[in-house]
């Protein structure tokens, strides 16, 4: 069964861009919720150009679907995951300064490290996954550090899609997939997926739990509105479980 979840960060980005509060983030998200999202997700980063730490303290206790925290392990981040007690947290090793997330954890060379910081979460009782690149090494180390889930990072399947290579781009999304489950992991995926790409994305990698979808899904919904566009994702997941 894959659920969608709305990561609502673009929203941020356009409120933060004039000030004051419109659009109203929070309001949005429980929109999302009310259109058929099954879950939200947003990845505050240090400078708060998009999600604010405040919007996550609003957000969290107004939410009855899943809520799922991202971001770079750091310890102001650590701290918040503790206080609203987000039901995943997905770690990502984004630099302070990346306008997006754009690549996955080494899970071999920094296993030590991601060990410790599952570790953490797992005592909190808070859901962990970790964000890696399509290479089944990679959901193998994963396992090793203590996670839950792992998020399968899709810009380059993306990419290949657009320009026809959708069955080179797939395999090895397919490939991770299939040892992630062989570990017992649960499969995420994030990053680039659309109204375009993910029915095909779906149809080839085997067990995907859940998606998080952002940029295109509010760039989509800018032309079909928001509450259609949800709908639309839906149709997608809904036919995949």
């Amino acid at each position: 069964m894959t659920h969608l979840s709305v990561n609502i960060n673009k929203i941020a980005t356009i409120r933060n861009a004039r000030g004051g509060n419109v659009p109203d983030v929070t309001k949005a998200a429980l929109d999302c919720e009310r259109f058929g999202a099954q879950g939200i997700t947003v990845h505050p980063r240090p400078d708060e150009r998009h999600i604010r730490y405040s919007d996550v303290r609003d957000i969290r206790p107004r939410l009855k679907t899943e809520f799922n925290m991202e971001g770079n392990p750091i310890e102001s981040f650590i701290a918040l995951a503790f206080e609203v007690h987000p039901d995943q947290v997905t770690l990502v090793p984004d630099a302070h300064d990346a306008i997006t997330s754009n690549a996955g954890w080494d899970t071999v060379r920094h296993q030590a490290y991601l060990k410790e910081i599952c570790a953490r979460f797992k005592a909190e009782g808070i859901r962990t996954s970790i964000f890696i690149d399509p290479d089944p090494a990679m959901a193998e180390g994963a396992a090793r550090c203590g996670c839950d889930r792992v998020e399968l990072y899709t810009e380059n399947f993306a990419r290949k899609y657009a320009v026809g290579e959708g069955e080179e781009g797939v395999a090895p999304y397919a490939a991770t997939a299939k040892k992630a489950l062989e570990c017992g992991l649960a499969v995420n995926a994030g990053h680039d997926l659309s109204l375009d790409n993910l029915a095909f994305f779906l149809d080839h990698v085997p067990g995907i739990a859940e998606v998080s979808i952002g940029h295109a899904l509010i760039s989509e919904a800018l032309y079909l509105g928001l509450e259609e566009t949800i709908r639309r994702y839906r149709l997608i997941v809904d036919k995949a479980r």
